[in-house]
């Protein structure tokens, strides 16, 4: 990467932490400099010298420059480590006070009724893998996880069956390859992993067609399937979520998820 797409880097992951574009190429600049005045500030930045002040001044008060009240004024940029100490603690702060916002909203209730059947569809990985880790998180008696694509298997993911096995939740694992299956006993040794050999689930080699890329039943009413294009489409990971499942469906799915498990004893047994 250039330094010129370096610095453009830079100010556009500043304004998405909340500084305005001139306070971003401010801060950027005084990053360049030992110390700088407003014409210096102005001549790195490209922000005009009238606008400067303002940026500097809404700066110093976020506590990103110093000021040095000489003639003519000098600035200078904190700490690389005190800055982004200070962007971290301001952005996390934003984002408890968007929860406590989100949490207070009144939500209307247009059906009482608890068995309503929902199904949604989530895109992108990271979106998926939050829910994910949400469902592990919030499981009452049982997990039934089913790993295709290894891709999904973070750290994140094993902490969260880990902690599913300290609250002694029913835990049903498999992988759809047996080094898959190898990992996932590796990492959590204290459950009982099946390789499931159904291949049909990564698609024929060499089609475009979509593969799966995960199965999640939880408590046998919460079901999350992940999909993705094997030829990395540039769409990402999808997935369909669905709660309040029939009995019906939710057998069926529970027998795919746990195919193959004859040697195992389930725990729903």
């Amino acid at each position: 990467m250039t330094q010129n797409e370096t610095t453009t880097e830079a100010i556009s992951l500043l304004q998405d932490l909340g500084l305005q574009e001139y306070e971003a190429r401010c801060f950027v600049a005084l990053n360049k400099l030992p110390n700088g005045t407003a014409k210096e500030i102005h001549e790195i930045s490209d922000v005009p010298r009238t606008r400067v002040y303002d940026a500097i001044r809404i700066l110093e008060s976020q506590g990103l420059v110093e000021v040095q009240h000489s003639s003519p004024q000098l600035y200078r940029a904190v700490a690389i480590s005190e800055a982004t100490q200070i962007l971290r603690q301001k952005y996390a702060s934003r984002i408890d006070t968007l929860e406590t916002y989100l949490e207070n909203t009144d939500v209307q209730n247009l059906d009482d009724d608890d068995h309503v059947q929902e199904i949604w569809s989530l895109t992108g990985h990271h979106a998926i893998e939050s829910r994910t880790l949400d469902l592990i998180e919030n499981a009452e008696s049982e997990i039934a996880l089913l790993v295709v694509d290894e891709g999904i298997m973070s750290d994140a993911l094993f902490d969260g069956l880990e902690e599913a096995i300290d609250r002694d939740l029913s835990l049903v694992l498999g992988g759809q390859t047996e080094a898959t299956a190898e990992v996932l006993e590796s990492r959590l040794p204290s459950t009982q992993v099946f390789e499931t050999g159904l291949h049909w689930l990564t698609g024929i080699e060499g089609d475009s067609e979509v593969a799966i890329s995960r199965i999640l039943l939880v408590d046998r009413e919460t079901l999350l399937i992940g999909s993705y294009y094997p030829d990395g489409d540039e769409t990402g990971e999808q997935a369909i979520f669905a709660k309040g499942l029939q009995n019906g469906v939710v057998v069926l799915l529970r027998r795919l998820v746990t195919a193959g498990l004859p040697e195992i004893r389930d725990p729903a047994d």
